[in-house]
């Protein structure tokens, strides 16, 4: 994917103000308007200028892609960084809005969020409840299982005096709930936007990431161990402790066993009504060759065992 630059199309610079970024948009939207414009590709610039204000103008999406962009080292192929937006707090959906289809690949990629926008409070035109807000934050998967509350940091850009984007910090205290799986969401009643006239606070909703865990993947409610066994005791099976989030337990290796083999350990996943389950994946870990002896009984087990491991590729 092709990162872009939306400064560079916007002809402005990086610390531009918000009325820098405003009156560039207007000047460039008038230039390539596909109904006034002469140029020949004036309908792809216009909509490339229109992408590229749509996040310039939000001191939200702007802060989070400046910080994209510090860490981009150049070339054309672009990914972006896991967790390149944690603890940013946007207002309202995120989502891009209308017209969000003629978006590239890469705004989709980056603010391609859905969600409710603003909602109603009252049937008076001067009293609507505020915005709500969202932001993305990282949690220990262990987590899940204890229930604790967190101090969570946010990041909430605004704009200083001057028109430039400021970064200040928010810090809540929140209850993380039991159970909690990736992907979901926390809301915070109240703790949104202000509300007009009489109108209620939005409210803020967390959405919840695992930090990667050195021994367990995360899908849904259910967990994946990949656990390594000697060569013997997938052959020949054996009783082998495995580590699970609450604990070590005894696992039976059948006999003839197989790197890749699933062993399914129930309940054992993520709590819930019903908790997801443990599946234990089986890696073949082969004794290292460090000594003469090693090597040895290597050589032996080459000569006593008429074993090909290519011989269902037919070469």
């Amino acid at each position: 994917m092709e990162f872009k630059d939306y400064y560079k199309v916007m002809g402005v610079k990086r610390d531009a103000t918000q009325d820098e970024v405003k009156r560039a948009y207007r000047k460039l939207a008038r230039k390539f308007h596909p109904d006034v414009s002469k140029e020949p590709d004036a309908e792809a610039r216009f909509k490339e200028v229109g992408e590229a204000y749509e996040v310039l103008k939000e001191p939200e999406k702007r802060a989070a892609y400046d910080q994209l962009g510090a860490n981009w080292t150049g070339g054309q192929e672009f990914k972006p960084p896991p967790g390149w937006d944690d603890g940013f707090e946007f207002r309202g959906s995120g989502a891009p809005g209308d017209g969000a289809s003629d978006h590239s690949d890469f705004f989709e990629t980056l603010f391609g969020r859905a969600g409710p926008g603003p909602r109603q409070a009252g049937r008076g035109n001067f009293d609507m409840q505020g915005e709500d807000h969202h932001a993305k934050v990282v949690i220990d998967l262990e987590d899940s299982y204890t229930g604790p509350t967190r101090t969570i940091t946010l990041k909430v850009p605004q704009l200083d005096a001057q028109g430039h984007i400021v970064t200040r910090e928010r810090v809540l205290s929140v209850a993380i709930p039991k159970g909690i799986r990736a992907g979901q969401h926390i809301r915070l009643s109240g703790q949104g936007g202000p509300g007009i006239g009489q109108g209620k606070q939005g409210d803020l909703y967390l959405q919840v990431e695992f930090h990667p865990h050195r021994l367990y993947r995360a899908d849904g409610r259910d967990l994946y161990l990949d656990l390594p066994v000697a060569p013997w005791e997938a052959v020949l099976g054996a009783s082998v402790k495995a580590p699970t989030p609450e604990g070590s337990v005894d696992l039976k290796i059948p006999p003839k066993s197989r790197a890749g083999t699933k062993l399914r350990l129930k309940g054992r996943g993520l709590p819930g009504n019903p908790a997801g389950d443990l599946y234990v994946v089986l890696q073949i870990a082969l004794p290292p060759a460090n000594n003469e002896a090693a090597a040895a009984a290597y050589r032996k087990m080459a000569e006593d065992l008429p074993f090909d491991p290519r011989a269902e590729m037919g070469v």
